[in-house]
């Protein structure tokens, strides 16, 4: 055993030396392009959270060349190698294939950028404020503060309503009158209020039209425009204000009725 292991060297210690040296001058050659590829990273306008998972593939491939050539060096065969490597990586792959759809998933979203941190979404029926992004999972807080976690596999598919997108929203709110109320003048009320709030926006101009004839009730559409992040307090205040000067003009919300006629039958 001893003299087989020392005939080897004899007959390979070229091929060895090559191995080494291709071993060592590539592991030098990854780490000058590795330092190259971080400072064009940080210059780009890819997110920082994709830097680093990008550049470990790069890195663990680039390593893997490496260590293939210096293993071909020595006489073992490329293709039983590649053939390793393929059947691991597809164990591996049975093994976390959730774990590497969250990670595709992540990436999407990375670079899609359907949302970012401080954005006010919804993702399927959760509401809450993008909190973290990584590569695996999504984090929201939702309006009374329970932190959600959610796997970026289900939010890359998921239907994603983004609240914070862009700088306005439109404001819409409907407001039952009875048909004995003067419609003239509830409309000019309400467009007084809406106007007096210094939270309305003028461009575009507030509609306030009548929308239904219910039931029992005419219903008033008031479409108003507001920065989004004035939108919840403007939504509470006009829904106050509208009810305060209801009130005060005495003009009645109707609400659904029931009259029930008792019939007595006489024995």
């Amino acid at each position: 055993m001893k003299d087989n292991i020392i005939n080897y060297f004899k007959l390979h210690t070229p091929n060895i030396i090559w191995s080494i040296v291709i071993l060592v001058v590539g592991l030098i050659l990854v780490k000058f392009f590795m330092s190259i590829l971080k400072k064009i990273f940080k210059k780009s306008k890819l997110d920082p959270i994709c830097h680093k998972f990008i550049l470990s593939f790069i890195k663990v491939t680039l390593y893997i060349i490496v260590g293939i050539s210096a293993l071909t060096e020595l006489g073992v065969p490329p293709t039983s190698l590649i053939t390793v490597l393929g059947a691991a990586g597809l164990a591996i792959g049975l093994a976390v294939q959730d774990s590497l759809a969250n990670l595709a998933g992540g990436f999407i979203l990375l670079f899609t950028k359907p949302f970012k941190v401080g954005d006010y979404i919804q993702i399927a029926d959760i509401t809450g404020t993008v909190k973290h992004i990584n590569v695996l999972q999504t984090k929201l807080d939702t309006i009374d503060n329970k932190a959600i976690f959610i796997p970026n596999g289900q939010v890359s598919t998921a239907k994603i309503i983004n609240y914070s997108a862009e700088p306005t929203r439109r404001l819409d709110l409907v407001f039952s009158i009875g048909y004995q109320a003067d419609f003239q003048f509830v409309k000019q009320l309400l467009t007084d209020i809406v106007e007096k709030n210094p939270l309305t926006l003028k461009d575009p101009p507030p509609i306030i039209r009548m929308t239904e004839h219910g039931a029992s009730s005419i219903k008033i559409a008031v479409k108003v425009w507001v920065l989004t992040e004035n939108y919840m307090d403007l939504n509470f205040d006009l829904l106050e204000e509208v009810k305060l000067a209801f009130d005060k003009n005495k003009i009645t919300i109707p609400f659904t009725q029931m009259d029930v006629n008792i019939i007595s039958k006489e024995k």
